[in-house]
This record gives C-alpha cells, sequence and structure tokens, in this order.
C-alpha cells in the first residue's frame, strides 16, 4: 500500500487522546452514523460534508458580518458590492487551491497535512513555514482578542437596549465593557478544555445556527427599515469626508472589514483534516467551501446592502450594537445573545488549533513529564467523567487570561477587524495557497497558468497592504482620540 493512503477496506478505530471509547461510539452514532478511518497519528476523522459546511459557516459568519454595512457606507453602492463579490470569489480561488494541498505529494493519495503550516513545512520549507506559522498564529490570537471585544459589545447593548426602552432614545445609558470581557474569558476557560478539533462538531453546529439567526435579525431589520423610511439612503461614492486622505484611509480600513468577513484560510486545513474518507477530502471540502461561500455572501450582501440602504452616511460601524435600530427592543436582544453564543464557539475553533501545536510540541520535547501527559479524572453528577490534563488546563487558561487582557486595552471593533482582515488576506489567503499550488503541481515558469497566479498574486498583495494602512491609521486615531 502506498504509504499516507487510507485502507478503505479494514478500518481501524483508534480512541481519540482523552476521550473514552464509550463517547467515541456515542460520536459516531450521532453524526449520520458515520464510520471514520483511522489513518494519522491514531484520529478518528468522522467529518461529512454538512459538518464541514459548519464548521467553515462558523468559522466565517462571525462578527465580520457586522461590520459590513458601515464598510459599504465608506465605499458607497458601486464599489461596496463590487468589494463583496470579489472577496467571495478571493476566497472560493483560495479554497481550491488550499483543499488540494491537503495531502502532497498528490492530492489524492499524498500524505496528510493536518495544518497549514505543516502543509507549508513539506511543500514549500522549514523557513517558509516559521513565516507561516508566525502569522497564523497572530492571526489565531487577533481573532480571539475580537471575539472578546465584540461580545462585550453584545452584552453592552442589550443593557442599553433595555435602557432605552425604559428611559428613551435620548437616555444616557452607558457602560463598561470590563465585567463582560470578564466574564466572557471565565466561560472561555471551561470551554477550552475541550480536548481537540475533533470534539466540537456539535459546538460549531450551534454556533453555525446562531449565525443564521443574527443575521437573518440583522437582514429583516434593515428591510423593515428601508420600507419604513420609504427609500434607499446612500450614495454612490459613500460617507462624504473632510478631506482626500481621511476618505482614504477609511476606505482602506473597509476593505480590511470586508477581508477579515470572508477568508477562512488559517483554520481551513484543521477543518479538512476532520472529514472521513471516501470520498477524497478534497473534493468534500471544495464542495462544501462552495455552499458555505453562497450562503455567507447572501447574509453579507443583505446585511451590508440593506443595513446602508436604511441608515445611509449614519450607518454604525456595528449593524446590531450601535443602535441604528432601537424596536423591538426584544429582537435586538436576542439577535445580539445568538452573536455571543456564537462566538463562544467560534473563539474555540480558533483557539484549538494553537492548543494543538503547542500542547503536540512541548510533549515531544519532554516526553516523559507526569505534568504534560497524566490525565486526572473527576466524576461529576449526571455528567460523564471529566478528563482533566494540568498542563492543558494551566497552558489553555493563561491563554484566554493574555486574550481577554489584549482586549481591554484595545477594545476597537471595526479597528481590529480591519487589522486583522489585511493581515490575514495575502499572505495567508493568497500567497502561500498559490505558491503550494505551483509547486504541488509543477506549473513552469511564465506559462499561462503561472501568470495568472502571479497578477492574482500581486493584485491582492496590493489590496492587503492598502487595508493594512488604513487598519492601523483607523486604530491609531481611536487609541488617542
Amino acid at each position: 500500500m502506498i504509504e499516507g493512503e487510507d485502507n478503505y477496506e479494514e478500518e481501524e478505530e483508534t480512541p481519540m487522546l482523552g476521550l473514552s471509547s464509550l463517547k467515541l461510539t456515542v460520536e459516531q452514532e450521532l453524526i449520520n452514523g458515520v464510520s471514520a478511518t483511522n489513518d494519522h497519528n491514531n484520529t478518528i476523522r468522522t467529518g461529512t460534508l454538512w459538518s464541514t459546511v459548519a464548521h467553515i459557516i462558523t468559522a466565517v459568519i462571525g462578527s465580520g458580518v457586522l461590520s459590513l454595512a458601515w464598510s459599504m457606507s465608506q465605499l458607497g453602492w458601486i464599489a461596496g458590492p463590487i468589494a463583496l463579490l470579489f472577496f467571495a470569489l478571493v476566497t472560493y480561488v483560495s479554497a481550491s487551491l488550499l483543499s488540494d494541498c491537503y495531502r502532497s505529494p498528490d492530492p489524492i493519495n499524498g500524505t496528510r497535512n493536518q495544518t497549514y503550516t505543516e502543509a507549508v513545512r513539506v511543500i514549500l520549507g522549514e523557513k517558509q513555514a516559521l513565516l507561516c506559522g508566525w502569522l497564523q498564529f497572530l492571526n489565531f490570537f487577533g481573532t480571539g482578542v475580537a471575539y472578546v471585544v465584540t461580545t462585550s459589545t453584545c452584552m453592552i447593548a442589550i443593557q442599553k437596549s433595555n435602557c432605552y426602552h425604559k428611559e428613551g432614545q435620548e437616555a444616557t445609558c452607558e457602560y463598561s465593557g470590563n465585567l463582560y470581557m470578564f466574564l466572557f474569558g471565565v466561560i472561555q476557560i471551561v470551554m477550552s478544555q475541550i480536548p481537540d478539533f475533533h470534539s466540537m462538531v456539535w459546538v460549531s453546529i450551534v454556533a453555525a445556527i446562531m449565525s443564521f439567526c443574527y443575521s437573518s435579525i440583522g437582514l429583516g431589520l434593515g428591510v423593515a427599515k428601508v420600507i419604513e423610511n420609504g427609500r434607499i439612503d446612500g450614495s454612490i461614492n459613500g460617507v462624504p469626508a473632510g478631506n482626500v486622505p481621511l476618505k482614504l484611509l477609511l476606505a482602506f480600513q473597509a476593505l480590511g472589514d470586508i477581508a477579515f468577513a470572508y477568508p477562512y484560510s488559517i483554520i481551513f486545513l484543521e477543518i479538512q483534516d476532520t472529514i472521513k474518507s471516501p470520498p477524497q477530502e478534497n473534493k468534500t471540502m471544495k464542495k462544501a467551501s462552495v455552499i458555505a461561500i453562497i450562503v455567507t455572501t447572501f447574509f453579507y450582501f443583505g446585511c451590508g446592502c440593506f443595513g446602508y440602504a436604511a441608515f445611509g452616511n449614519s450607518t454604525p460601524g456595528n449593524l446590531l450594537t450601535g443602535f441604528g435600530f432601537y424596536e423591538p427592543y426584544w429582537l435586538i436582544d436576542f439577535a445580539n445573545a445568538c452573536i455571543i453564543l456564537h462566538l463562544i464557539g467560534g473563539y474555540q475553533l480558533y483557539s484549538q488549533p494553537v492548543f494543538a501545536y503547542v500542547e503536540r510540541w512541548i510533549t515531544e520535547k519532554f516526553p516523559e513529564s507526569v505534568f504534560l501527559t497524566k490525565i486526572h479524572h473527576l466524576k461529576l453528577p449526571f455528567l460523564p467523567d471529566l478528563q482533566l490534563n494540568l498542563f492543558r488546563l494551566s497552558f489553555r487558561t493563561a491563554y484566554v487570561v493574555s486574550t481577554t487582557g489584549i482586549s481591554m486595552v484595545f477594545p476597537y471593533f471595526n479597528e481590529i477587524l480591519g487589522l486583522l482582515g489585511a493581515l490575514n488576506l495575502w499572505p495567508l489567503a493568497i500567497y502561500f495557497p498559490v505558491e503550494m499550488y505551483k509547486k504541488q503541481r509543477k506549473v513552469e515558469a511564465w506559462s499561462t497558468k503561472w501568470i495568472v497566479l502571479q497578477i492574482f498574486s500581486i493584485v491582492l498583495m496590493v489590496v492587503s497592504a492598502v487595508a493594512l494602512i488604513g487598519s492601523i491609521g483607523g486604530v491609531i486615531e481611536a487609541k488617542t482620540s
């Protein structure tokens, strides 16, 4: 048998690290009764097309959707929709290129690359992998910070909504978000004890459902507001600014926000590594990506376009927490509660790869350490046994505390999203996928395909650079104002 090729006739089932065989049996029965393939590092893979779609939607439809109406207001009625379609296309191309890099050297029968950094190391070399690893983990950490900030913003919005309902829209309803950031951190310390990415199927499903809920509410409120106004607000040029440099800065930041809302390359191969085979993982991943991108683009256009049409130049930075909408207050509260539930799962989606990498690396360095390897079993009433590892508990707690602390220092929603989108866009969503594809498929220099891929990469590098400039400017302005 070729090394790395799955044995489809005789499948072995090896218990996943930290999970009992009983839990594995129950989990496999829940996920459509599918069987799993044991192929690499004793990992059981049970992912299907629809569980993969759930993971992708959890990763993509996040807090970024709430900033799209503001982004539209900065770009205007022509550039705004074009930017949304452009980034949808870019995300699809990036996903198609990356899905074939999961196995190498052959995308069908090659050895699995379980993580993005591992794929870069195998295909492009150690130096490229080091750069990729730093950028990937920077984005994981930054996304965690963004989710803490957004959760706090949503909690404050619920309080304000109730205050405005009781006291009137002119009332002074100001609240601090530090307490909510702290509470979110406490919840994530508990959630972080989920053993690994493969144990998160139901977390992602719940988070994806919450995404649909609050996106639908944002879309519905935008449509209702447009009907109430009896007109479509906004203009071709977007919100006017005092001078051209400021207008360009805000437009660049808006591009960064849209860039944050779409790509999910930093988590792409980790999601693909959950998929069972046959059929081949790259085929399932491509289908799931198409479905997820179509769904997200529908909601993005709805929230972005109807939000801008409803409020025009007064479009808030966050569609559901900026109080363009005041009533019905209970629906605003429910939408923000859905966002919070989604972010609880989304935070874990972007944190589990960090946990897995660090824990795997340090365990390989010190394989005899009891602190690193010993599992403690806690019996809880009416619940399955809780399995705790002291290193896992301490490291993951420290990680959550660090993201929470940074969030308290930089609680800026739009600016952080734009900065993360710009940092993620070109290097992780474009450059590495393009270079890996060219290397793995042996694309000849100066061939038609090579030229098209190079132009694609250069254009996105320019877009990413201007988005980064705008977002850094926005963070500096927010911090100093």
